[in-house]
């Protein structure tokens, strides 16, 4: 391959990180709805997508309608590109500064798109999660408006996680315990209640669940430590250091998801709770491949390889727990 074709390849793979809000991208982007997407990290609405696949699989209640495949639809729409997208637009709003030091080529720290339009951004994207929500409500005939509230909540658990003056994240435990639940318990309510009834098993199950995603999010901590120091944020990297806080990491991953597998076990849902054990074992071999190693190098390449694991096993649980009838 020339020199030519290989800096072309390097530049569309570096637009694709940039468009998606991965880590290592490079700046020079002028359209204003590409910059928009970017704040808004696409790559962060699977996990969220994927938990209301799960809530709709525990409850027990999804049948393969078109009216229920809208409902989902719908729903994802919600839990993703919206309110994810809200939170993170949130997020890199609050953290301008510390973004001009881990990375600056960000859209807001470069200077590609102005502060006015990303707090439109930001009102938009609220509302427009809002009414849907309400709207989700009417749809499935809740006397209680359960979606609506979700969204709410949601909301406001992302606007102290990164706005002062509780700006949760600054609280390595805290911060990463409310980014966990929100990526996991949050959208998994939001797909129970759209098919289900919720109950405190659910909620109570999926909290402890979001402690493996507390793991997950430490990851992302990774990246940003330099920055997190010099601006005093107590992220577990920063508390602990680079390698105890690998270790914290993945001990809260597998332990958590075992926990889960044990509970399984209790309902009498035992080839779910093998299966779920099995899904561990690939994770552990990568955070021994690549995390543990060098956190520093390898933590994007460490959440690709293991992830996909990590979510197969929430809707092993969600099937189980449907299946149950917990």
């Amino acid at each position: 391959m020339s020199d030519s074709s290989t800096s072309k390849t390097n530049e569309s793979g570096s637009k694709t990180r940039q468009l998606l809000g991965m880590k290592g991208a490079t700046s020079g982007e002028t359209s204003i709805w590409k910059l928009r997407l970017q704040l808004m990290k696409p790559i962060t609405w699977i996990p969220l997508i994927w938990g209301v696949v799960c809530g709709a699989a525990s409850s027990g209640g999804y049948t393969w309608t078109l009216e229920n495949v809208l409902k989902i639809a719908a729903c994802m729409l919600l839990s993703g590109p919206l309110m994810a997208g809200y939170t993170q637009t949130t997020n890199d709003f609050y953290d301008r500064e510390i973004d001009a030091i881990n990375e600056p080529y960000r859209p807001i720290p470069s200077g590609a798109i102005s502060v006015p339009q990303v707090v439109t951004q930001i009102l938009v994207l609220l509302g427009a999660g809002l009414a849907l929500g309400y709207g989700l409500d009417v749809w499935a005939g809740h006397e209680f408006p359960i979606m609506f509230s979700l969204t709410l909540g949601g909301a406001f658990v992302a606007y102290i996680y990164s706005a002062p003056p509780l700006k949760l994240k600054q609280n390595g435990w805290l911060g990463n315990y409310a980014l966990g639940s929100s990526y996991i318990a949050l959208p998994w309510w939001a797909g129970h209640a759209l098919f289900g009834e919720l109950n405190w098993t659910i909620v109570i199950l999926t909290l402890f669940y979001s402690l493996a995603g507390l793991g997950i999010a430490v990851v992302n901590d990774f990246k940003s430590v330099e920055g997190d120091r010099q601006l005093g944020l107590k992220s577990l990297p920063v508390m602990f250091g680079i390698n105890q806080a690998a270790w914290i990491c993945v001990i809260m991953i597998d332990v958590f998801q075992a926990g889960i597998a044990g509970y399984l076990i209790y309902v009498h849902q035992n080839l779910y709770a093998a299966i779920l054990l099995l899904l561990v074992i690939p994770q552990i071999t990568f955070q021994d491949m690549y995390f543990l190693r060098d956190p520093l190098k390898n933590d994007v390449k460490y959440q690709a390889s293991a992830q996909p694991f990590l979510v197969l096993g929430m809707l092993v649980a969600g099937l189980a727990l449907g299946n149950a009838g917990v």
